[in-house]
């Protein structure tokens, strides 16, 4: 097993103070398909661990981050409230990167050459993966190490999965931003928008209503060759605009990053998906204040407000609409994921939201998944594999919500059995609880992780079979 020895600096706690956390990079061989004894295929899976703290004699726990679809490294730099409640529990801290991402891939270069190398990419593969290097984590002891699972996002998804369906694996999870009802039958399609919505039209109306008339503007501009020149120009387009389909890509990406920028409303600046200064949305708003604009002042004030997200660095000397709005995330992997199991339904009316009329039709979105990767959505996949809303034999699962964050509409919001238990933080966006802490954090962050805590310590404590205690570990 190779070992490398890598130091982590992740954002500062404090302003000009680096906090820099220290892991090693290590490697376990696990099967290529955990459900087919006719294929004996391994590959090499990416972990990252720091056992500092660890006092395994005494039964200390094993805090294990399932990690979701990106560079592991992203998420361990980004999840710092492992990192922070590790040293009071004594815990190992693992952060496990997912098939497919980051520098797990199963068929090296080949992983994403065409679907027989990678339909392996499933959440039921990922999880069997997690059991497996949870088994080889506690294979050395006597006593196995009680584990504990945390996952944001996706990853909160997987937390909770994991916990759903491997309960022998995992004492407890928490699961935060884990939108484990985003799916067919379960979540309007239009609820995801209206929280976007909410998040720009909370900072100003004005803002929410000018986005919402820019689509039209952007369209009646761009119906000429002039227009599409001035708009490129105005822009800063890398690649100028020379066609419809230039246009449309142009739309997506606005959309991306008006959605990316209500997921990371942070109360401070971060660099998660991009560098972007404290309250992003209420920035990205500052130059839509006036409702009246239209036409190319509107445009020039639309480009103000996006450049918070694209350039609030000043670094970037062109607009990229062809590359991803999501940074270091998988976008790749995610696609093919949504276009088989992870199908979550979205669509708008330009009404009840900002965005252009677009209606869910799964038809459509069957066709472009096959143009795109030769596959078919499965629609109902992850509802059968994983319960849907039936989860009341669900236990020890903590699902956090910030009502900020637009994937909450698919989130558990309501305690679901006696200890699967939901919390909800007013101002949070996508898994502030799980960011490490900051003095800009509002109070109900800091509840919810003093929550998170209480948790954790009566679930390592009924495993060990002690009576629950509530003194700090």
């Amino acid at each position: 097993m190779n070992r490398l020895a890598v130091l982590l600096c992740a954002v500062a706690v404090l302003p000009n103070v680096a906090r820099c956390y220290s892991y090693q990079t290590k490697y376990l061989d696990v099967p290529v398909d955990h459900f087919n004894f006719g294929n004996n295929a391994t590959f090499r899976l990416r972990y990252l661990v720091n056992d500092t703290h660890w006092r395994p004699d005494e039964g200390r726990p094993i805090f294990f981050y399932t990690g979701n679809e990106g560079d592991i490294s992203m998420f361990a730099q980004n999840t710092g409230f492992v990192w922070e409640i590790a040293p009071q529990f004594g815990a190992l801290v693992v952060f496990a990167e997912h098939r497919y991402y980051g520098q797990s891939l199963p068929f090296g270069n080949k992983s994403y050459s065409d679907p027989q190398h990678l339909g392996f990419l499933t959440s039921q593969q990922a999880l069997a993966d997690y059991v497996v290097l949870i088994a080889e984590l506690q294979r050395p002891q006597r006593r196995p190490s009680p584990v504990v699972a945390f996952g944001g996002s996706y990853g909160g998804m997987l937390s909770a999965y994991l916990r759903l369906k491997y309960p022998a694996s995992v004492v407890g999870a928490i699961a935060a931003s884990a939108p484990v009802l985003q799916f067919p039958g379960l979540t309007p399609c239009g609820a995801f928008a209206r929280i976007v919505t909410s998040d720009f039209a909370s900072v100003a109306p004005s803002c929410a209503d000018s986005i919402r008339r820019s689509w039209s503007e952007i369209s009646n501009l761009t119906s000429s060759d002039a227009g599409r020149a001035w708009l490129s120009t105005a822009w800063r387009l890398c690649k100028p605009l020379a066609s419809g389909a230039d246009v449309s890509a142009l739309k997506a990406w606005l959309a991306d990053v008006y959605t990316n920028l209500a997921m990371i409303n942070y109360p401070y600046a971060t660099e998660f998906l991009a560098p972007v200064p404290a309250h992003p949305v209420a920035a990205t708003c500052a130059p839509l204040g006036n409702a009246t604009l239209g036409g190319k002042l509107l445009m020039r004030a639309l480009f103000k407000a996006v450049s918070v997200y694209f350039n609030h660095t000043g670094r970037a000397t062109c607009l990229d609409v062809g590359s991803s709005a999501s940074g270091n995330l998988g976008d790749r992997g995610w696609d093919f994921q949504s276009c088989t199991e992870m199908v979550m339904p979205m669509c708008s009316d330009g009404q009840a939201d900002m965005f252009e009329p677009q209606a869910w039709n799964f038809a459509h979105y069957s066709d472009g998944c096959h143009k795109r990767w030769g596959v078919r959505p499965s629609e109902q996949r992850a509802v059968l594999m994983y319960g849907g809303k039936e989860l009341s034999t669900a236990s020890n699962i903590v699902f956090s919500n910030g009502l900020l964050d637009p994937w909450s509409s698919g989130g558990v919001l309501r305690n679901v059995s006696d200890t699967a238990l939901a919390i909800i933080i007013p101002e949070g966006a996508h898994h502030l609880d799980l960011r490490e802490s900051n003095p800009a954090d509002p109070p109900a962050v800091r509840a919810a992780r003093q929550f998170h805590c209480d948790n954790i310590r009566t679930w390592i404590e009924k495993h060990q079979g002690a009576p629950p205690s509530d003194k700090p570990a």
